[in-house]
């Protein structure tokens, strides 16, 4: 928070940890506190930063979209676009928190069986946060070998169908 300054609930749930569990809970005190600071401050905040570099990246964001809608491997996609698993993976999860509904089952189905989906999901359906961190905590006791990427991938799966 301290160095994004979110000033909206959408900002606030991009909050590593904060989820909108959260942001429903104690958002309002913490967003009009940060937006009096900014305001009175003159501060630049992330999504102004955002909104002015946005053009340069619309095309790789229109680009990843139209290859998961054409359903290529999202390995073949981060070779293309020369960028690791993990950038694609930020790149995605960016593209379903601006709103866009994405749908990775073609990449999940070849990556994790229906039970361990089922788990994941369960998990953020019941969980106050999607914090990835939160979710290896808390599914490292059931005996599982889950991924920080295969978290990531079903989180995104989730917020693409219960939060767009």
């Amino acid at each position: 928070m301290a160095t994004t300054y979110p000033t909206t609930k959408d900002e606030l749930a991009s909050v590593n940890g904060v989820g909108m569990g959260k942001v429903n809970k104690f958002g309002k005190e913490f967003i009009d506190l940060i937006s009096t600071y900014v305001e009175e401050n003159e501060i630049e905040t992330a999504s102004d930063i955002v909104v002015k570099s946005s053009v340069n990246k619309s095309k790789i964001k229109i680009f990843i979209i139209q290859q998961i809608d054409r359903k290529v491997e999202l390995d073949e996609i981060a070779d293309s676009k020369n960028v690791s698993f993990d950038e694609l993976l930020t790149e995605i999860e960016n593209i379903c928190y601006s709103g866009t509904k994405l749908n990775l089952d073609y990449y999940i189905d070849s990556v994790l069986d229906e039970d361990k989906q089922q788990q994941i999901y369960d998990y953020f359906l019941e969980s106050e946060t999607d914090s990835i961190e939160d979710a290896v905590d808390a599914l490292k006791d059931e005996d599982t070998d889950f991924t920080e990427d295969n978290l990531r991938l079903m989180r995104v799966k989730f917020l693409s169908e219960y939060a767009n």
